[in-house]
């Protein structure tokens, strides 16, 4: 027996595969949601992460903000401690310069050259005098600036002739002069001597002849 289908079979299929398409649709289309709300809640939980470590950070660097003023304001606190150490040092250093300078000057004067006045501005040394020639004059300076630890730098400002009258009838020829030197602070000198020390070697005998020709003649 033989039997023919009359419904529209085609159409039912078209139906079938319609149906399927649009439920495979919604099944892609839901789990796409479930995608995208899974990245969408991971990357807020990165982010709230990131700023949870931002807002970490930030306070770190705010006490390390705070801790750097507080190191700035000791370090001013130390060189305004060190500048009045110093300075109290130097004042200390300084209340025996006049005697170095008397004793360098006692030192140092060659024969025949007498000091009339003596003025000290801070380091500067004022120096006038008078001298029998314009050669002791010289000799004066090269001892102020070569044979001297505390004295250095001496200038000459003036040197006029003049006459000395050691009797009614004996006038002799002299030279008048007024010359500057720098005294040195006691810091500097140990400065310039450790300075040399490292620069320049021990020689055998050299300590002996630098006494010997630093030791002055008797004055006159």
């Amino acid at each position: 027996m033989i039997l023919i289908n009359l419904l529209p079979h085609r159409e039912a299929a078209r139906k079938r595969k319609r149906e399927a398409f649009f439920a495979s649709l919604g099944v892609a289309a839901l789990c796409g949601g479930v995608i995208a709300g899974g990245m969408f809640l991971w990357y807020a939980a990165q982010i709230s992460t990131q700023q949870s470590k931002n807002r970490l950070l930030q306070t770190e660097i705010t006490k390390l903000e705070g801790q750097i003023k507080e190191i700035s304001t000791l370090q001013q606190e130390i060189a305004a401690l060190r500048a009045r150490q110093q300075a109290v040092e130097d004042l200390q250093a300084d209340r025996n310069m006049p005697v170095h300078l008397l004793n360098e000057l006692v030192r140092q004067l060659p024969d025949g050259v007498y000091i009339s006045t003596l003025k000290q501005e801070n380091q500067l040394v004022s120096i006038s005098g008078t001298a029998q020639s314009n050669e002791r004059v010289s000799e004066l300076l090269r001892n102020l600036g070569n044979n001297s630890p505390w004295l250095t730098r001496p200038e000459l400002v003036e040197i006029v002739a003049g006459n000395v009258a050691l009797s009614p009838r004996d006038q002799r020829k002299v030279a008048n002069f007024t010359m500057k030197v720098r005294l040195l602070r006691s810091s500097e000198v140990q400065k310039a001597a450790a300075a040399a020390s490292g620069a320049v070697p021990a020689v055998p005998g050299a300590s002996a002849a630098s006494a010997s020709a630093s030791t002055p003649a008797n004055k006159t």
